[in-house]
Formats: C-alpha cells, structure tokens, sequence
C-alpha cells in the first residue's frame, strides 16, 4: 500500500507552490474570472476577460483621461464645514475628519486644468472614495469655479461623475447645488463652449438630475449604473420586475439618455476628437 501513502514533504512543497501574494489576483464582480493585479492595471482597470470597468479614485482616472503631467489642481484645500451640526451614526463633522484623513482628499472632487491630446480644458472629477462622492456645498463650488475657470481661459470643460447623489448631511445646502450649477452651465452653453459630460459606475441621485445629464455630449463607461433612484428602490415602488440591464449604460443609450457608451481605454481619444469637432480646440 505505499503508493497510497503521501509523503508529507510533498504536501508541504503542494502547499506553498499554490500559495498567491496576498492581493495579487482580483475577481471580476461581472462575470467571475480572475486576473492578476498587473493584468488588471495594465488594461487600465478593466476586467482583461469581459471588458468590465472597475472602480478608480479620481487620481487614478485623471491620470488614464489626461495628458501626463498637465493637470494643474486648484481650489485644493476647499473643505466642507457642518452648518446643520448634522449627527446620524456619527456626527458628520468627525465623518468628515475621517474620510479626509482616509482618502487624503478634503471632498468628493478633484478640479483643476490639464490637456487632453493637447488641448487645454477645465476639469472637475467626482472621488466616490469621499462619502459615496456625493455632492455638498463644495462640490457645487468647484463645478462652478470649473465653469468659471472654462469661461475665463475659452476651453471646454468636463466633469467626471461618480457619485452616491446629494450629500444628506448638509441638507438644504447640498440640494441648492443643482439649481447653482445647472445654471452656471447655462453661462458656458451662452459662450458657446463645450461641456462633456463623462459618467462612471455609478452615477445616481441629485447628481444625475442635474449637471451630470447637463452635457452638449454625454459619455458613460459600459455597464456604468446610472439613475436617479436605485433599481431596488423603484422595483419595491412599483412592484415590478425591472427590464433586463435597467438603469445600466447600454439600456440609456438605447433609451435616447446617453451619446455614446465608451470603454475606458478609448476616452481619451473620443474626448479629444469631440472637442476639436465642437470647437473646444482653441
């Protein structure tokens, strides 16, 4: 019987042969299939097997969208402040403490200037990494000095939505957002310069329903979720089961609400040929 016992030695050696790094494969949450970090990083965080985007911080992003070098931040230290003295779980004050200090940013946006195949724009990128990206009183803030920054230097602009909807912490403040930058945008539209509007996984609430949907174009990531209220919630409203891909970036499309569905790896240069055909080149 000792071709049935197993040396312990080669067990051991089994072992650690089929031990991985910790981290170094990743799960596609679409379709299963793993890949290597490397592999994942190089196809520029999108799944190698189904094309699926995954989630990116807003340093991440700018750096796949814009030229490397260009961007230039502004408004940096712009942090929000707690006018309603707003306390759930915790008091939104230490929220805002510890997400600052976990994500190294001081709100849910990035805004600045950089190039995109050399042609200048103003940028405001979402982070929902910062409380879900949702929009408070500075968010609103920096699309609008965006807006103002596309005005003063006659380039377009572009903002990159990922986000939860408006912040619920700061109430009233944070709804006044959508009325203040949907009409700021109407400035830009009146000087006849470009607004590209870029939709990330997801892109939901007081978000959608203003600037986000706002754009002379508007791009989305595949499978991107996009909406006001979440599929969940709207099935438990109407006791319906929801049509197949609901609120997902090839149903808007198909529906009339998006432009085009882009993969991450042709943004750049569908961004850049749109503003040269809308004039957004100068």
């Amino acid at each position: 019987m000792a071709w049935f016992k197993r040396d312990r030695n080669n067990i051991e050696t089994a072992g650690k042969k089929r031990e991985m790094p910790d981290g170094s494969w990743v799960k596609c949450q679409h379709c299963s299939e793993m890949m290597h970090q490397k592999q994942l990083e190089s196809a520029l965080y999108t799944c190698i097997h189904c094309g699926a985007s995954f989630r990116v911080n807003s340093e991440q992003y700018l750096s796949i969208l814009l030229d490397e070098g260009s961007f230039r931040e502004h408004d940096r230290k712009m942090h929000a402040t707690d006018p309603l003295e707003f306390s759930d779980s915790k008091p939104y004050r230490e929220r805002i403490d510890a997400t600052i200090r976990k994500s190294g940013l001081q709100d849910a946006m990035r805004s600045g200037m950089g190039k995109i195949h050399g042609i200048p724009v103003s940028i405001a990128m979402m982070d929902f990494g910062f409380i879900g990206g949702s929009m408070g009183s500075v968010v609103g803030e920096k699309i609008a000095r965006s807006i103002d920054r596309a005005l003063k230097n006659k380039c377009g602009l572009i903002i990159v939505s990922a986000s939860g909807g408006a912040r619920m912490m700061e109430g009233a403040f944070s709804l006044m957002q959508m009325a203040k930058t949907s009409a700021r945008l109407t400035l830009l539209h009146d000087a006849g310069l470009p607004f590209i509007s870029i939709m990330l996984d997801p892109t939901t609430g007081g978000v959608t329903a203003s600037f986000a949907m706002l754009g002379d174009v508007n791009l989305a990531e595949p499978r991107a979720l996009i909406g006001f209220a979440g599929p969940r919630v709207i099935k438990q409203t109407i006791g319906r089961d929801l049509p197949e891909g609901f609120q997902r970036a090839e149903f808007l499309l198909e529906k009339g609400f998006l432009d085009m569905v882009v993969p991450r790896k042709d943004m750049r240069d569908t961004v850049a040929l749109l503003l040269r055909h809308m004039g957004g080149d100068h």
